[in-house]
């Protein structure tokens, strides 16, 4: 190759060419699937478990709390908790499955051999996040048919309830990838789970209407995205919630883009996963 067939090549590699192209769809399938099997290979801990955990929830508080509990929102306290509990459900399930697959990778040392394959941190995270949001929607699947045919619930709608079920599971699939990046040890990412994650998913509106709250209560759960989560899903499904849904999908939505944009640079940069 002559002087200006190389300046040609170089000018093209400069310019982010590669051997796959501009998106390497293998690739990223690839991933895709493996963080998908990763889960549906273990079903009973990661989709049967789940829907378990909602039943004995709502068992629980409709033994607890029992037929003479007075209605919330206009509707029986129980079909009132059902939505907080399908979501509260969904978003513990999709941070599980970004969290651990690279935390795990990270304690084995075996994260090598996600970053050195020809993926763009593009690529990488949609691969991981793609994981999160098919078991988050799974969960989902599974837990609100039973408990809507069991409760005889119907879906007032159902396009919104799907939109918030997307948007919670790839925003807790992006927290995920963060708390896993940032966690080098399983006591770590314990501690995140229980001081923010739960936290944040027991204090949004999941077991009660924030109208009961105290007024500075109410200001502070307004800043807790897992409330509009939560609120959204419960309006899809009982139509019913303490907040516009409107709000809540611009608030929702410009949260996960900020997460996702913060996961796109600690891929590109290798914080905290490069030795």
């Amino acid at each position: 190759m002559d002087a200006t067939g190389m300046d040609k090549a170089n000018a093209a590699a400069g310019m982010g060419t590669r051997r796959f192209g501009r998106v390497n769809w293998l690739g990223l399938w690839t991933l895709s699937e493996r963080e998908i099997m990763r889960f549906v290979l273990v079903w009973s801990q990661t989709l049967a478990a789940p829907l378990a955990t909602a039943a004995l929830f709502l068992g629980v508080f409709a033994l607890a709390i029992g037929p003479d509990r007075e209605t919330v929102m206009g509707v029986p306290f129980i079909h009132f908790l059902a939505p907080g509990i399908l979501m509260m459900t969904v978003i513990q399930n999709a941070f599980a499955n970004t969290s651990s697959s690279i935390l795990i990778s990270k304690v084995q040392g075996n994260i090598v051999d996600t970053l050195m394959p020809p993926l763009s941190p593009l690529e990488l995270l949609l691969g991981y996040t793609a994981g999160g949001v098919v078991r988050g929607l799974l969960v989902a699947l599974l837990v609100a048919v039973p408990m809507l045919l069991v409760l005889g619930i119907g879906l007032a709608h159902p396009l919104w309830a799907l939109v918030f079920v997307l948007l919670g599971s790839a925003l807790l699939s992006g927290l995920g990838i963060v708390a896993a990046i940032f966690a080098n040890k399983f006591d770590q990412m314990a501690a995140i789970t229980n001081f923010i994650v739960t936290p944040l998913s027991f204090l949004s509106g999941t077991f009660y209407s924030i109208e009961r709250l105290p007024q500075t209560m109410q200001t502070v759960t307004h800043f807790n995205p897992v409330f509009y989560l939560i609120d959204g899903v419960r309006y899809g499904i009982i139509g019913q919630s303490d907040s516009s849904p409107w709000l809540g999908l611009a608030v929702c939505s410009a949260v996960t883009a900020a997460v996702m944009a913060l996961c796109w640079y600690w891929f590109r940069t290798g914080y905290r996963m490069k030795a």
